[in-house]
């Protein structure tokens, strides 16, 4: 990515010191466990190791390291039975989910030969689970429990933990990184707007504002011609140019690439929502004429850039990207009633990790349709199979709702004018997927991505405190 951020992930493990000194084989089990458990954490986060917790105080030493961090999630391994007082004092003054990992070692119990520390080393499935779930709740904090096994591995478990890691990732990314608005958004698309305070109060994510005479004038300071150069291949390599392209084609677009990473880089930012609405002449004609492909290029390295100022549909596409690796603009565009599937895409900018049916293509076009001026088009060509459809609104409150849903990409004809479609068949059908997607109050537009992800949402969801509605699956 060109921002990179990595979330920290506190992990400790508990267990009832009062054991310690009457089993002392228990000392080393744990430590081996612990030690194992560890390794099960990706190395796509940074780990804050909290040690094994066994008395209070210790709990204390592994909140202060937690909060000095600034975790983005807990997992907590629960080693054998413990009070909740060891997992208290490590968690309260944070405002993350505590994910409590119940890992049995052994598939089960050989029932003749366990005595008392076999059983609470290796076979205890963790009865306090529910005594640490009813203390979360009452201190207000949000909680998930994983249920598994060691003996002969786990895939659910490791699932889990994974997505939980990547889910992480979206906090941390929304706290450190900015959001930029160019211009503003679309004249009369009042769903678009957004108090940013609002947005930097219950997101984590700052606005950052830019005049659109300001990135007239972003490529001037660009004279490496080498890196043009290079950036210049790099476009042609990612798309099919109608017509045919060289490098001198292309050039001007790529000193603007170029110009747009630096810039991307020095503020350090995520996300991208513009919407130009001048004359389109002069020097603003020709950065408009390209700003569709320049900012694709910088959503296939992690910042996701979406038209028409949409602030809201941005924030999607990066939750995507970043759980998912594809993160493609997308609203509902027509629904073939023959079919029972819905047509669903944009025009505008978009992800070239999601065009894995074919290459994705560009082609000058003399007018944009419902904007300023012309230029190039691209499209993009997301596969058969799973996809996943997510999109962010608001509530009379201010309060942000994620909306969610899973469906199928199935082969067939699509619209030929320039525009990323797909064609979506949803468990509910075309006209109810419509009637309780548009229900829910969604903005028009939501971010796709190929694959299922509603589970890993879901983290995503609950890391940010956001409510979900799932139109189905």
């Amino acid at each position: 990515m060109l921002v990179e951020t990595k979330a920290k992930v506190g992990v400790f493990a508990i267990a009832l010191g009062a054991y310690l000194p009457q089993f002392p084989t228990l000392v080393p089990e744990f430590e081996a466990q612990y030690d194992a458990f560890k390794k099960t954490i990706p190395d796509t986060v940074e780990m804050i190791d909290g040690g094994i917790v066994t008395t209070k105080e210790l709990s204390m030493e592994a909140g202060d390291k937690f909060r000095a961090a600034d975790v983005d999630l807990v997992i907590l391994q629960l080693l054998t039975y413990a009070t909740s007082y060891n997992m208290l004092p490590a968690v309260r003054d944070l405002n993350v989910p505590v994910v409590l990992v119940n890992v049995q070692k052994r598939k089960a119990p050989d029932y003749a030969n366990t005595d008392t520390p076999k059983w609470l080393g290796e076979l205890y499935a963790c009865g306090a689970v529910g005594e640490m779930v009813a203390d979360l709740e009452r201190a207000g904090k949000r909680h998930a429990v994983i249920t598994g096994v060691v003996e002969g591995g786990d895939d659910y478990v490791a699932k889990e933990i994974d997505e939980w890691c990547r889910a992480a990732q979206v906090r941390r990314r929304f706290r450190y990184t900015n959001i930029a608005q160019i211009g503003r958004p679309y004249p009369g698309m009042m769903d678009l707007y957004i108090d940013e305070t609002n947005l930097y109060n219950r997101m984590g994510l700052y606005t950052k504002q830019f005049d659109w005479e300001k990135m007239w004038a972003i490529a001037d300071p660009v004279t490496d011609e080498a890196a043009i150069r290079v950036k210049a291949e790099e476009i042609l390599d990612t798309f099919d140019i109608e017509g045919g392209a060289t490098v001198e084609t292309v050039w001007d677009m790529a000193k603007y690439v170029v110009a747009f990473e630096e810039w991307v880089k020095k503020e350090d930012l995520g996300m991208v929502a513009s919407h130009y609405d001048g004359f389109a002449k002069g020097v603003a004609g020709k950065l408009d004429s390209m700003l569709i492909p320049a900012f694709s290029m910088l959503i296939k390295q992690g910042t996701a850039c979406a038209v028409e100022g949409d602030m809201k549909v941005a924030m999607a596409m990066s939750i995507l990207k970043t759980i998912a690796g594809t993160g493609q603009l997308s609203e509902m565009y027509s629904i073939d009633f023959n079919e029972d599937i819905c047509i669903i895409g944009h025009s505008g900018s978009g992800d070239a990790d999601i065009s894995q049916a074919k290459k994705p293509s560009m082609k000058i076009v003399d007018v944009f349709h419902g904007k300023t001026g012309g230029g190039y088009l691209t499209q993009f060509y997301p596969p058969v199979g799973d996809v996943t459809y997510l999109g962010i609104t608001q509530d009379k409150d201010g309060h942000f709702k994620f909306v969610a849903a899973e469906g199928v990409n199935e082969d067939g004809p699509i619209f030929t004018f320039g525009d990323t479609n797909m064609r979506t068949r949803f468990s509910i059908g075309a006209r109810e997927f419509c009637n309780r997607w548009s229900e829910a109050g969604p903005t028009h537009h939501m971010a796709a991505a190929v694959g299922h992800h509603i589970d890993t949402i879901l983290k995503v969801a609950k890391i940010l405190d956001v409510p979900v509605e799932v139109v189905c699956r």
